[in-house]
């Protein structure tokens, strides 16, 4: 147990539960821009910075629209109605809640003094959003740190985000870093920054068969199955 440090939690789908509110928003925001993407295509981007995750799917459905200047006007434009959509819905819905057994996990890994991270595919101000409305924020003492896409060079896969919190709270190493998400990208994430341990959870974005294609350390269908592995480190 002494070999983890810190563990780094995906939010939506991870540590917030989300019954595809986020996918949703996606799906609107382009249609908006007259932009039709079926929602299981939308799932595979959840994880990777959202204005990628755009670019990865304008790729795919809207190859017509010329690289360039209109082409980015265009993926810009849906990427600012996605980040309204987000913050409205995470202001205002009643249905906004913690992931079972998240908040005091988060506690009984302080008291096992391993700090609690999150990172995530959203920018910081819909992240805000979030832990203003969950009471993550403010000192509550839930989490030692918040680290957004829209805050490090690149977003997932890359491990910038994993790295960049290493530093801030002064871990040894990946080697002493547990990553918990609940999409491809998140375990890509892990892989790339050399965590000791990559988990991902099935409470999100991605089945069960989905993410065995991915060879995570671990798969669990809830976050009070992670103890015992930390345990077991």
């Amino acid at each position: 147990m002494n070999n983890i440090q810190l563990v780094v939690f995906d939010i939506a789908g991870t540590t917030v539960y989300d019954n595809g509110q986020v996918a949703d928003a996606f799906i609107t925001a382009c249609r908006a821009a007259d932009i039709e993407i079926p929602a299981n295509e939308v799932k595979k981007v959840m994880g990777f910075r959202k204005i990628d995750a755009i670019r990865l799917l304008l790729d795919k459905f809207s190859p017509a629209v010329p690289v360039g200047t209109q082409r980015e006007s265009l993926i810009s434009g849906i990427h600012d109605r996605f980040i309204q959509n987000m913050i409205s819905f995470y202001q205002q819905d009643p249905e906004l809640r913690p992931m079972p057994h998240a908040e005091e996990l988060f506690s009984s890994l302080h008291r096992k003094g391993i700090k609690v991270a999150l990172n995530t595919g959203f920018t910081r101000a819909i992240t805000d959003a979030i832990l203003h409305r969950l009471h993550w924020d403010n000192g509550a003492g839930y989490v030692d740190s918040v680290i957004c896409s829209d805050e490090v060079p690149e977003g997932r896969p890359s491990p910038d985000m994993i790295n960049r919190l290493i530093q801030r709270l002064d871990i040894a190493s990946a080697n002493n870093v547990l990553k918990v998400g609940d999409t491809e990208v998140d375990v890509e994430e892990g892989r790339n920054a050399g965590c000791a341990i990559v988990v991902s959870v099935t409470t999100g974005a991605y089945t069960r068969q989905q993410l065995q294609e991915y060879r995570p350390d671990h798969i669990i269908d809830s976050l009070e199955e992670l103890i015992p592995i930390i345990e077991k480190a």
